[in-house]
């Protein structure tokens, strides 16, 4: 007797099984245009109309599904190659000019690394002290004044100084005198009276009211404009001359000096030595790390506790401090003298003055210390830098008796007008 496995039948799924095929059916289906239902019913004229919608949508009314064309078009001539102008491109770097864009004449400017005779106000109004004169140069109408002080001695201008409105300008004298003048009608306003055994070397203003002096003796003291016992208080340090003041720009508690004691120090204004000493101010940090005098001083503008100071003949190094805890973070050994350094106030850039043997200027990129540029066009050491408070130029002054004028810093966009965002702000009154 035959098993019930031998007597059943294997169907495959892709292979049709003709015996169970209706092959009339099939025929018919082919050959009639309208075709009975597999149940025996005629088809309804909601699904004709359906089958003919569907012809004209998807068929397009064709009869045949295929037909031959032409070869469709190679994938890879639709692949961007690289030196097509759709891709991606890098930013450009910006080109800074290796000339001066301007220059100027500086007769009679004193070859002396303790002065300062060299400053670029927020009025936009560039001063230079030559000999015992003081030129004005107005960088938005190209336009040029000069004053000085009728004096018995004809005393050098020994250094000077804009306020932080613009409205006042400090002039140091080499008898020890000290004028304000105003620098609309070039009167003096204050005349302040030193010691006739010390000059004024730096001067920096801690605000509109409050100016700092450092003097050939070492001393540094502050003066109140406003008060008549003007000498406010006094910072014990530096045994030879101040070469350089600088005041950080956060709310002017930091205080850093330079001098030809090849020291650099940093004081905290909010804190007094003492109960018995309440004029004197706080010295945070000592730093000796300099070999050679030190007259090149600046504050980054973007980070408030980082200091920039630079060493003289025999040191060639710039040096990079922490204010708060008296760290080195870096030191670059440049090769030559640096003179003066300008932070630039819209980026992490810095720009370097030097003597011997180029006499040059140095872009340095922080904080990497890369250099981006070297400008070279002064013939003697470039002891003076003053930027524009613009942005974008910086002026430069040396021993040749040449003032030039560089592109070397971007100039900011101008900020976007902000929007509106109040409705009717416009108006004061809605009906």
């Amino acid at each position: 007797m035959a098993s019930s496995r031998s007597r059943r039948v294997e169907y495959d799924r892709f292979i049709p099984f003709r015996s169970a095929m209706d092959m009339d059916f099939a025929r018919c289906a082919l050959t009639m245009p309208s075709r009975p239902q597999r149940d025996g019913s005629i088809e309804s004229p909601s699904s004709a109309a359906y089958q003919k919608l569907l012809v004209q949508c998807i068929l397009k009314n064709r009869t045949r599904i295929f037909a031959f064309k032409s070869a469709p078009e190679s994938p890879a001539d639709k692949v961007c190659q690289f030196d097509e102008d759709d891709r991606p491109h890098k930013k450009q770097q910006r080109r800074i000019p290796k000339d001066a864009d301007r220059v100027l004449a500086a007769y009679d400017i004193i070859d002396d690394d303790r002065l300062n005779l060299l400053d670029w106000g927020s009025n936009n109004v560039l001063a230079i002290g030559l000999n015992d004169t003081v030129h004005l140069w107005n960088a938005a109408n190209k336009s040029g004044t000069t004053f000085s002080r009728a004096l018995e001695d004809n005393s050098p201008v020994t250094s000077i100084s804009w306020s932080p409105d613009g409205k006042v300008l400090a002039v140091a004298l080499g008898n020890s005198d000290l004028d304000l003048v105003d620098a609309a009608t070039g009167r003096v306003l204050v005349g302040i009276q030193g010691d006739s055994h010390s000059f004024v070397c730096s001067l920096a203003w801690r605000s509109n009211a409050i100016l700092t002096t450092g003097r050939s003796d070492g001393s540094v003291v502050d003066y109140d404009i406003r008060k008549d016992d003007r000498a406010i208080c006094d910072y014990k340090g530096h045994r030879l001359e101040v070469c350089s003041l600088k005041w950080s720009e956060l709310f002017g508690r930091y205080l850093a000096s330079g001098g030809k004691d090849k020291l650099v120090h940093i004081w905290d204004a909010r804190m007094a030595v003492a109960n018995h000493h309440p004029c004197q101010h706080q010295l945070l940090h000592k730093i000796s790390n300099h070999t050679s005098t030190v007259r090149a001083l600046d504050w980054c503008p973007t980070r408030s506790n980082l200091l920039a100071s630079g060493g003289g003949r025999n040191d060639h190094c710039i040096k990079f401090w922490n204010a708060v805890n008296g760290v080195c973070l870096n030191s670059i050994d440049t090769g030559s003298e640096v003179c003066a350094l300008l932070w630039d106030k819209n980026k992490s850039e810095l720009l370097t003055s030097h003597g011997f043997p180029n006499n040059q200027l140095t872009l340095w990129n922080y904080t990497s210390m890369m250099r981006k540029a070297e400008l070279f066009g002064h013939s003697s050491r470039v002891l003076y830098l003053a930027g524009s408070p613009l942005g974008g130029v910086v002026a430069s002054a040396a021993e040749d008796e040449t003032l030039k004028f560089w592109n070397v810093f971007e100039t900011p966009k101008p900020p976007k007008p902000e929007a509106n965002t109040v409705p009717f702000a416009q108006f004061s009154v809605i009906r």
